[in-house]
């Protein structure tokens, strides 16, 4: 097995969203924000190359959305899917499976393509994987989340026939393509939002995607206000920050953007990064 850091670039966030009740301050020390309150993301996504089968967990938010939308959301950067698959010396259609942690658009906008007047999957060969209760939620929206759930980006994945879900939303729940693959499963941010768990090299990897954002969000206060739940957010922050420590966890994120893996350590202050490093480092 390899893995691979995919980015497929850089997004702007308003800062106090991101960081929730911890005041400017403070949090303006951490990710700086622009003359708009606005701090850079990263949208980094996770390659598993395991025998014949390529795994893409995420892909950015796509590029197919008009001015006004990326008018709120400055995507930037040189970085693209494209150019990240690439480097690796990979192209969209020799992906096998797609793997959504959830599907906000920062998330899964990638997923999905215009070809002239019609909506296509991006990944030509690839199954799309997501959950039932993630699905009905994001296909049957709360008012205050419907923005984040783009019926572009998730309604042709099922109208191609290619979406499949995971069958179990216990604790930790096997991915039935791939043993070395187990998926966690958080409320906090957003119904049932999965978070791969890898075996790699003798550790265990996991895949932080909106539970942990970036390492600014280890402190347990640090909760942002687009969680749906932010006392659920809280109390599982709490116990995978623990189990982490515990078990000597690689964590990989999805929008710190300057930090890809870190481990953790505990200290007077609670628990915080300890070193961080590349996933190629490892």
């Amino acid at each position: 097995m390899k893995l691979y850091s995919v980015n497929a670039g850089y997004f702007k966030l308003d800062g106090g969203a991101m960081f929730g009740v911890v005041p400017k301050s403070i949090w303006n020390k951490i990710n700086p924000a622009d003359d708009n309150n606005m701090c850079s993301w990263a949208l980094r996504c996770l390659l598993i190359e395991d025998g014949d089968q390529l795994i893409l967990v995420d892909n950015g938010m796509g590029d197919k959305q008009d001015p006004r939308f990326f008018s709120h959301y400055y995507l930037h950067g040189e970085d693209t899917l494209d150019r990240s698959l690439a480097t690796h010396g990979f192209e969209r259609g020799d992906i096998t499976d797609v793997l959504l942690t959830h599907l906000h658009f920062d998330h899964c906008g990638g997923s999905i393509v215009r070809q002239g007047d019609k909506l296509v999957p991006a990944f030509a060969n690839a199954t799309y994987w997501s959950n039932e209760k993630h699905w009905k939620w994001a296909t049957e929206p709360n008012d205050r989340e419907k923005a984040s759930f783009l019926k572009e980006n998730i309604l042709p994945i099922a109208e191609s026939g290619r979406l499949k879900f995971i069958a179990d939303d216990s604790m930790l729940s096997p991915f039935e393509i791939n043993r070395n693959i187990l998926f966690r499963f958080a409320n906090g941010h957003t119904e049932s939002m999965m978070l791969p768990q890898i075996n790699y090299k003798d550790r265990t990897i996991v895949y932080m995607t909106d539970l942990l954002p970036s390492t600014g969000h280890i402190p347990l206060p640090y909760v942002m206000a687009y969680d749906m739940f932010p006392l659920t957010t809280l109390k599982e922050k709490k116990a995978f920050l623990e189990e982490a420590l515990e078990q000597d966890y690689v964590l990989f994120f999805e929008h710190d953007p300057q930090v890809e893996c870190c481990t953790l350590q505990q200290t007077e202050k609670g628990i915080r990064v300890k070193e961080t490093f590349t996933l190629a480092d490892l």
